[in-house]
């Protein structure tokens, strides 16, 4: 039982360390500053307040086009790179330290879930669907190689038979 909480804790911790580590070195834009009109009685919005907040609308579309979506585009990428890597030591590691492996393999597969989500929020709908076809991927690949493939080692070519 110990080794599945660890498993699933250092998985869980991988991928806030990718999530983190993404943030830290690769800040996001700072979104345009929203109107403060204090309080606003019954009556609603002036139209002065209406004008401020309408062309605060168009700003904060145009940040999120051009700032904002490309961003959680490019933090897509870079977790699904580091999802990819993840998978790949977690089947490195798999028959030395098999707990550190699946740690290793869950870590991917959360990473590989926040890679999915940052896609949707670009606003990309092709990128997303090229993110989701990746991720289904590697998911399908790791599931062969993980409990389908015999003894869950890589299948060694066959030898000509020399009779």
């Amino acid at each position: 039982m110990l080794k599945i909480i660890y498993t699933f804790f250092l998985g869980l911790l991988l991928a806030f360390f990718i999530g983190f580590g993404i943030n830290t070195f690769y800040a996001s834009p700072v979104a345009p500053p929203a109107p403060d009109f204090g309080y606003v009685g019954k009556e609603g919005l002036s139209q002065e307040q209406q004008a401020q907040q309408t062309a605060f609308d168009k700003t904060r579309e145009s940040f999120d086009k051009n700032h904002l979506n490309p961003y959680n585009r490019n933090v897509s990428i870079a977790a699904l790179a580091a999802a990819v890597i993840l998978v790949a030591v977690g089947l490195l590691l798999e028959r030395r330290i098999d707990v550190m492996a699946d740690g290793a393999l869950l870590g991917g597969v959360f990473t590989l879930i926040y890679s999915l989500g940052r896609a949707m929020a670009s606003q990309d709908s092709g990128y997303a669907f090229v993110t989701v076809a990746v991720g289904l991927i590697i998911v399908l690949g790791l599931g062969y190689l993980r409990f389908v493939r015999p003894s869950g080692r890589i299948a060694k070519p066959l030898e000509p038979n020399h009779s």
